[in-house]
């Protein structure tokens, strides 16, 4: 895995199988979030890289090199097994290397690097035990007619900051168990792991000009990639603004767009779901869970916390004493919890928010504010209090957008129906939890919500076998499971006439 003297020094923009560096020879700093300071230096990219990149991409995969869609399924599955091998070798440090560039704790970094791996492995598999083909009875043994998915072609493949490597592979894996090839552009500010993974891919034999990567801003390079017609496909990871954006440079040239975006995730819980102690804890640990981890700085994060009025005020008590006592730190440091969020501009954002929701009477239980400096935690880091928000409102802007920042927000409800309208009265629809005591209202429940994943007393959990996407303003389109790999194909019906003959539709 190169270091930051070498990354500068080869550049982070691979086409056609070099790495080089911008053709505009720009660069930019990579800032560690702990503490502001530099400690990587990459390419800038713009469009003149991406239009390179979409080239060898395009060469890759229908010119002379075009190998890789012409490969075996079983070599392509056992490519992708291998990748995940590497990745299970360089865990340490791949996830140290996450933890530094996106401010996540290392235990977070490591999770997300299994999980990573995890994905490959399951790509491989599910397409490894596919069918060839769906046959289709014409109705005569002469005709032979079949269904069969084929590669959609070149994949610009646009991630976020907040999980950098583990949303790549969600796009990368299965993108090439389908036989495509791609230009991947990660955030600007965290593209780090997915630059060490284009090295993995080449490593594990990957032929030249399949993955491609251009690391620069999205006003550029995620612009040019979306609308490049010689893209076939562009799924993209981020904000609602900028996934719109993407699908109107991608209307034009009517290619296929997948996108995944934002999410305002409720997570209710009844009053019975804490008729126990243990039930009670458990909740609230929950609770902490779905709002606190990596700084709230996830697009499923639990941040609006609707809860049943006759356990709010023990709930919501126990659960700011709890944030609290969250531990503050460097991701690297012993003992943290949470780490910085990603950059300044995003903490600016997160207090704007914090104090909005103030001024609009929302009643600060916890956090809401820096914390004091410390050894793991410099002054120069950018660090917020967990933070609990009480007595909050519909008309609340900290309530309406995704903050994206340890924020949570607390609603009540006394009725089931009440519990339903105010988790569905959101333009989002990612993700939502019902917490309950009650099998048939916890049925009842999670079918009323109109969110894409719905947990059931848990928060967080995903599986590589589900698919993955939203509701609403949470975007179009599939990640994991099959309909995850069914994005990165398209479907062919051949018709095969095996005795032809004339159709005389017209006399001689």
């Amino acid at each position: 895995m190169a270091d930051s003297t070498e990354l500068q020094a080869r550049g982070t923009i691979h086409v056609g199988g070099e790495w080089r560096g911008a053709v505009s020879g720009a660069t930019r700093e990579i800032l560690d979030p702990a503490d502001a300071s530099p400690f990587a230096v990459v390419a800038e990219g713009d469009e003149q890289d991406v239009d390179l990149a979409v080239a060898a991409a395009k060469r890759a995969f229908d010119g002379g090199q075009g190998e890789w869609p012409r490969t075996p399924v079983a070599d392509r599955a056992a490519l992708l097994r291998k990748v995940a091998g590497l990745l299970a070798r360089d865990r340490e440090k791949l996830g140290l290397l996450e933890s530094r560039d996106a401010g996540k704790t290392v235990e977070e970094g490591r999770v997300d690097i299994d999980c990573v791996a995890d994905a490959f492995r399951y790509f491989a598999d599910l397409v490894a035990a596919e069918a060839p083909g769906r046959v289709v009875d014409a109705g005569s043994p002469d005709i032979h007619s079949v269904v069969v998915h084929e590669p959609v072609g070149v994949c610009a493949l646009i991630t976020p900051w907040n999980y950098p490597l583990l949303q790549a592979s969600w796009k990368i894996a299965p993108a090439l168990a389908a036989g495509n090839t791609f230009v991947v552009k990660p955030s600007e500010i965290t593209p780090l792991t997915t630059i060490a993974l284009i090295d993995l891919l080449a490593e594990a034999g990957l032929p030249t000009g399949v993955a491609n990567i251009v690391t620069g801003p999205g006003h550029s390079v995620g612009a040019r990639l979306s609308e490049h017609p010689d893209v076939d496909l562009v799924s993209f990871t981020g904000g609602l603004a900028s996934g719109t954006k993407v699908a109107q440079a991608a209307a034009p040239t009517v290619k296929k767009v997948a996108l995944e975006l934002g999410g305002k995730n409720p997570n209710v819980v009844f009053a019975d779901a804490c008729a126990t102690d243990e039930g009670f804890d458990t909740a609230v640990d929950q609770a902490l869970n779905a709002a606190f981890i990596h700084s709230g700085q996830v697009c499923s994060a639990g941040s609006r916390l609707i809860v049943e009025e006759s356990v709010r005020d023990r709930f919501v008590g126990e659960l700011a004493r709890r944030a609290q006592k969250i531990r503050l730190g460097r991701g690297t440091a012993d003992g943290a919890e949470c780490g910085p969020l990603v950059s300044e501009q995003q903490r600016d954002k997160v207090e704007a928010y914090v104090e909005s929701a103030l001024k609009e009477g929302a009643v600060l239980r916890s956090g809401g504010r820096r914390p004091e400096p410390s050894a793991d935690r410099p002054a120069s880091g950018w660090f917020y209090e967990p933070t609990v928000l009480d007595h909050c409102h519909r008309e609340m802007r900290v309530v309406r957008e995704e903050v994206f920042g340890p924020v949570l927000t607390v609603e009540t409800f006394r009725t089931e129906d009440e519990a339903v309208a105010l988790a569905n009265d959101t333009e989002y629809g990612l993700a939502g939890a019902v917490w309950t005591a009650d099998a048939g209202r916890a049925r009842r429940v999670a079918g009323r919500l109109r969110h894409g994943t719905v947990w059931i007393n848990d928060f967080h959990p995903y599986l590589p076998q589900a698919e993955w996407g939203g509701f609403g303003k949470s975007g179009v389109g599939r990640e994991l499971g099959p309909a995850g790999l069914a994005e990165y194909r398209e479907t062919k019906h051949v018709y095969q006439n095996l005795a032809p003959r004339p159709v005389r539709w017209f006399a001689d």
